[in-house]
């Protein structure tokens, strides 16, 4: 059986490395990866989750309260945040926890399952991909360019232009995270819709600059040999991680299902939060 994880904020040592998180709510276990590398993970908190779920968000080692490597700020492949936590699952004595990893933290949530699908119950891919080689800067820099012109002249529009041309000058952690709150707008199906929910993200955003290697991700050779189940959860108006890498990861991966949030972009959490605790919920509940 499961070692029980006491409610709130902890630290133990994964790895020789401090790794914080904090847990909420009741249920099976729940291990969240936010995204970045290097974004805070605070804005991936999901309450509405924890009525039913026992969530344990991690700080990934970089960030927030969680240690960093002795090469900071380079070294944080994808493969030494999934080892991260492999070690963290093992230490808390978790039994087979899910997964739940968001943009980059689905990357990380991906090569975890792989290296070891016995670990897991199951997995949620959140605005993943299987590989970000190709045209992936090139896609996403042509929607970045049609949103500016669909809102050309509006505050939103100088604002997601000046945080896409500082994104590849950054220096700083403060910096970058500046970029980051700049370009929210486009993250967004639609921004206006969503005003509220911007302003508080970019008030509350923080990020630190993490560089992981030149290679792209690309794990797409290893799909099949994946059983865990997994949810493949994509915003319909996400401009850097959409459907179209949602599709390959339901034509790779054996047991996959999609849950296309039609009214949202990257943070469909935070534009359809119902829906989007629905879903997860039916696939992680013993009753799904």
């Amino acid at each position: 059986m499961p070692t029980p994880v006491t409610p709130g904020s902890q630290s133990i040592t994964v790895g020789g490395i401090t790794q914080h998180f904090h847990v909420a709510g009741h249920g099976p276990y729940c291990i969240v990866h936010s995204g970045g590398p290097g974004i805070d993970a605070g804005y991936l908190r999901l309450p509405l989750l924890e009525d039913r779920l026992t969530m344990i968000y991690l700080d990934p080692i970089g960030t927030g309260r969680s240690g960093v490597l002795p090469t900071h700020p380079t070294g944080y492949t994808v493969a030494r945040f999934a080892e991260q936590m492999l070690g963290l699952v093992d230490a808390l004595d978790l039994g087979r926890p899910f997964l739940l990893g968001h943009s980059h933290g689905a990357f990380v949530a991906l090569e975890a399952a792989l290296q070891r699908p016995e670990a897991f119950a199951g997995l949620v891919l959140y605005a993943g991909a299987a590989w970000t080689g190709g045209d992936f800067m090139a896609a996403a820099a042509a929607k970045v360019a049609a949103f500016l012109e669909r809102h050309a002249g509006t505050p939103e529009a100088d604002s997601v232009q000046k945080g896409w041309t500082a994104l590849s000058s950054v220096a700083s952690d403060a910096a970058y995270t500046t970029a980051l709150r700049n370009l929210l707008p486009v993250y967004f199906a639609d921004h206006r819709r969503s005003a509220p929910v911007v302003g508080r993200l970019a008030a509350n955003l923080g990020a630190t600059m993490l560089v992981s290697g030149a290679e792209p991700f690309d794990v797409r050779h290893r799909l099949a040999a994946m059983p865990l189940p997994t949810l493949v959860m994509v915003g319909a108006e996400d401009f850097i991680l959409g459907p179209r890498y949602a599709a390959t990861l339901l034509e790779g991966l054996p047991d996959a299902g999609l849950t296309l949030l039609k009214r949202s972009g990257h943070f469909a959490h935070l534009e359809e939060p119902d829906a989007f605790a629905n879903a997860v919920i039916a696939f992680a509940t013993p009753e799904r």
